[in-house]
């Protein structure tokens, strides 16, 4: 069953990260990161991982009164911000849960587990 984990963090620390150079406590982050990729890759179950650019510049697409519209940004100002994902094709939800844990551990930031839904999902 395919999953995707979403990975947030703290919008003041986003743009922290981006204004300065990155911490050793983050390059250390990202090593441990990096290195749970590589073993998910070896097992088959990482299908995809990715950073986000910045919400200050995504675009949002929306219906609205006059038709579908597009603006820049996000459409409220945020908290957290999605940073980035992973696709990962496991045998069941607890792998799952497994493997958002040790991302967890690896960067501190929450990540939300959701299902893709396909032929294989059940609600």
């Amino acid at each position: 069953m395919k999953y995707l984990l979403l990975g947030y963090t703290p919008a003041r620390d986003w743009d922290a990260a981006t204004a300065d150079a990155p911490t050793p406590e983050a390059l250390a982050a990202f090593a441990a990161y990096r290195e749970l990729e590589r073993e998910l890759l070896q097992s088959g179950e990482l299908v995809s991982s990715e950073g986000l650019g910045h919400p200050a510049v995504s675009t949002t697409v929306r219906r609205g009164e006059k038709g579908v519209v597009a603006t820049d940004g996000p459409f409220v100002e945020l908290k957290e911000v999605l940073a980035s994902f992973a696709v990962i094709d496991v045998s069941n939800h607890e792998r799952a849960v497994e493997i958002a844990s040790r991302i967890v551990e690896a960067l501190g930031e929450p990540v939300e587990i959701r299902p893709i839904m396909g032929a294989d999902f059940a609600a």
